[in-house]
């Protein structure tokens, strides 16, 4: 592993250097490239090198040993016991660290919620839902941006689609894909009978084009009269737009924008999401039969999680993960849950890796 280590500190040292000349500074894309992979990498460097640190003492102590001063050699080996336990520590830390790092992690992402069963309740839900991420971003000083909708009249939404921007987004939201279950009693409800309803999360990650091609040969693109809330444009200007992607069938919308042009934009940005997303799908399964315990992130069927609203409890199914601050949680507080997933998904890497 010392090997392995000093590799990864020389590297780091030579982004330091790269990141100083002022080539790289006036090539802001590359400069971006590079200060993200110095950021990414800064965290495993210091326990790196806090572990190069603590093996070299541990080597002068072992040398020591070897030696004929008694009085150094009971130093020593006080030392050296201490030391073999700050590297066994060190050593847990760093291979959770030096797992293999998905490049998809640092991307934006795209986030489709689905009113599911339950009707109008689920509709409402889904409103909760898109509430619950955008307040969550806010904690974050993340971007998000509302990229199609279908409202309904009393406030919730059949689907509503969204971006957000900013740093390892779809590597902290990437858990969330799955079947939302609510249970409470619906506004709509007048005998006070708790419902169950469901809403769909999809989280996608944000495709550029270098990661997904689109030929303009295999697109549908329609347009039409946008409906709904949206301003003058609406039903005068045919300037919502309906891509059809004919390999897969995949079908995408977009009226919220003002204009043709940025409705085929972000309609194109979310087939991209669509068609990347289907792609890790394929290697996340292929992946699963090398784990037998795995948090999901592709299986959009699976129910993954129920909010309770009379107990104020929240449960997260995949990793048996309970909490009582349901509140704290619809207003954005969703961090502990997240960390939670993340550390059973290591845990499951790492059982995989030593097997």
């Amino acid at each position: 592993m010392i090997n392995k280590l000093k590799e990864i500190i020389d590297h780091f040292e030579s982004l330091e250097a790269r990141m100083a000349n002022p080539e790289l500074i006036n090539d802001q894309n590359r400069y971006t490239e590079v200060a993200k992979e110095h950021r990414r990498l800064n965290p495993i460097v210091e326990k790196a090198r806090e572990f190069v640190f603590t093996q070299k003492q541990m080597d002068d102590d072992l040398e020591i040993l070897n030696g004929d001063d008694d009085e150094l050699k009971d130093i020593a080996q006080a030392e050296i016991e201490q030391l073999q336990e700050t590297l066994t520590e060190l050593e847990e830390e760093l291979k959770v660290l030096l797992l293999p790092h998905d490049p998809t992690d640092d991307k934006n992402t795209i986030i489709e919620i689905r009113a599911g069963t339950g009707g109008d309740e689920a509709a409402l839900f889904a409103a909760d839902l898109y509430r619950m991420y955008s307040r969550f971003a806010e904690r974050n000083s993340w971007k998000y941006e509302v990229m199609e909708s279908n409202a309904i009249g009393i406030g919730g939404f059949k689907e509503i689609i969204f971006s957000v921007t900013g740093e390892g987004v779809y590597g902290m939201m990437k858990f969330e894909s799955g079947v939302h279950r609510v249970q409470r009693v619906p506004k709509t409800e007048t005998s006070g009978r708790v419902h169950t309803s469901a809403a769909t999360v999809a989280v996608l990650p944000e495709a550029e084009e270098a990661d997904i091609e689109v030929v303009d040969a295999d697109l549908k693109i329609d347009t039409y009269r946008a409906s709904g809330a949206g301003g003058q444009h609406v039903n005068k200007t045919e300037s919502a737009i309906r891509i059809t992607h004919i390999p897969t069938g995949l079908v995408v919308t977009c009226q919220d924008e003002t204009s043709q042009h940025k409705n085929k934009v972000a309609a194109l940005k979310v087939l991209r999401s669509r068609l990347l997303a289907t792609e890790q799908e394929k290697l996340a399964e292929k992946r699963a039969a090398a784990r037998k315990d795995m948090v999901s992130t592709g299986d959009r069927s699976a129910k993954i999680r129920t909010y309770n609203f009379p107990q104020g409890r929240i449960t997260d199914h995949r990793i048996s993960f309970t909490a009582y601050n349901l509140e704290g949680v619809m207003d954005g507080d969703i961090n502990d849950i997240i960390e939670n997933l993340k550390l059973a998904d290591q845990q499951a890497q790492l059982a995989t890796v030593r097997e």
